[in-house]
């Protein structure tokens, strides 16, 4: 089962610590008010976290990385693993920066700040992970399966948990790489696999 707590950390603001314990190892997150999911690692993630399908080592974007929970829980559990997080809130991008440090691993951890793919032009992952916001709109989606080919490697995959719309991200993802499957339905999330032909 898993474990959270929380903790107060400042008089200021309504930064707390959240401990969780996620893909086998054991992860704390400084998390805030001010970024989605403040009180614990939401279902969603935590479905995506524990299934996403991830190489042993090479490079793995998360995007919308919020405080961090997949990309640094990601880095973690694998240690030859390089991740790149992205987030276009600069709260969640200094929250992720910290929670990076907190957790050991930001030798091998970018946290970028900026509007989907633009921090990491030039860039090829071997996977891109991602818990959209929905409350940013399907059109935001939309850019986010559509480009992701552009930016990923040969045989590279995106992977994305959906709540609604799934159906929608899937014909997405079909037009975008040619195929679309879904890894997991469950607690009413779907998570969708898509991969860039090699």
């Amino acid at each position: 089962m898993a474990a959270h707590y929380y903790r107060p950390r400042s008089r200021k603001g309504p930064r707390m610590l959240v401990s969780d314990y996620l893909r086998g190892v054991t992860v704390e997150f400084y998390v805030s008010t001010e970024v989605f999911s403040p009180r614990e690692v939401d279902e969603g993630t935590r479905l995506l976290i524990e299934h996403a399908i991830v190489p042993e080592e090479g490079t793995v974007l998360d995007m919308g990385c919020g405080y961090g929970a997949i990309g640094i829980t990601l880095a973690k559990a694998h240690p030859r693993l390089h991740v790149v997080m992205v987030d276009v809130n600069p709260k969640a991008v200094e929250l992720a920066r910290l929670n990076a440090r907190h957790n050991g691993v930001e030798n091998r951890v970018e946290v970028l700040q900026g509007d989907l793919y633009e921090p990491v032009k030039g860039y090829h992952f071997d996977a891109i992970i991602s818990n959209p916001p929905l409350a940013a709109g399907m059109k935001i989606i939309e850019k986010l399966i559509l480009e992701a080919p552009a930016h990923l490697k040969p045989g590279g995959s995106l992977q994305i948990v959906m709540r609604k719309g799934a159906e929608k991200a899937k014909e997405l993802m079909q037009k975008a790489f040619g195929n679309a499957k879904v890894l997991l339905r469950k607690k009413g999330y779907t998570i969708l696999y898509a991969e860039k032909p090699s």
